[in-house]
């Protein structure tokens, strides 16, 4: 979350990687198909409670959702993401003090971001990124998937750009690579921006979908082998953490 909001200035969605909605599973609970760019399933992000209001999709540029630097978000903006932010009371089997939980949809179309650090004994830190988008789905549809985790907790429904190979041959790869059940997500796709942000932490990235041709690392990186992926991860090696012990 720090890196993507260092990067972009703007909030960053932090939700559960929850479920994996297959396009025949959809149609078997709800008796609809999915189509358009959710044709070939979509992941399920949702948080026990809070996210940032920010991933509502209420803010716009030239008439499109995105997510603003908060000094370039207007009143009316701020007014637009609480209206459609519900406080449904919390759900006593995660909540036993009580309190309230945010809940909203976020807006389908925008270009986000998600990606992990995950802290692996005897490796250390390693980054994973997946580019995609959010997605409208038809407003039944989501009430019965929504139903089938929990109703009170903010949803943003996610498209990860497909590749064809590796994690990213097809949507449930890209979870099933996931190192664990959290993600942040930040509005853009700034993927290689986080790939040479990691390169000059000395941390690798195990898992991305950024175009070849939009990666730069330093060019001592070139050294290390011609695969880029295991080169990372012996340059990383080798030069040691930018910060550490």
């Amino acid at each position: 979350m720090l890196f993507g909001h260092l990067l972009t200035g703007t909030a960053q969605i932090f939700s559960d990687v929850r479920t994996f909605w297959s396009p025949e599973s959809v149609k078997r609970v709800t008796e609809k198909e999915l189509s358009g760019v959710a044709k070939n399933g979509i992941l399920h992000l949702i948080n026990s409670g809070s996210t940032t209001l920010d991933g509502t999709g209420q803010q716009s540029i030239n008439g499109k959702p995105v997510l603003k630097p908060f000094w370039e978000i207007t009143p009316e903006e701020v007014g637009k993401c609480l209206d459609v932010t519900k406080w449904r009371p919390a759900n006593l089997e995660y909540f036993r003090g009580g309190g309230f939980s945010s809940n909203f949809l976020t807006k389908g179309g925008m270009p986000v971001t998600m990606s992990r650090i995950n802290i692996i004994k005897g490796l250390g830190p390693v980054l994973q990124i997946a580019e995609g988008e959010t997605v409208n789905l038809p407003k039944e549809v989501h009430r019965v998937l929504d139903e089938r985790t929990d109703p009170t907790w903010p949803t943003t429904w996610f498209v990860p750009r497909l590749t064809g190979k590796g994690p990213f041959k097809d949507v449930y790869s890209v979870m099933n690579n996931w190192g664990a059940n959290h993600g942040a997500v930040s509005y853009g796709h700034i993927g290689a921006d986080l790939i040479t942000l990691a390169s000059i932490l000395r941390i690798p990235v195990c898992m991305h979908n950024v175009p070849e041709e939009k990666i730069f690392r330093p060019s001592a990186w070139n050294g290390f082998g011609m695969d880029p992926e295991g080169a990372d991860f012996r340059a990383c090696a080798n030069f040691g953490p930018l910060y550490g012990v």
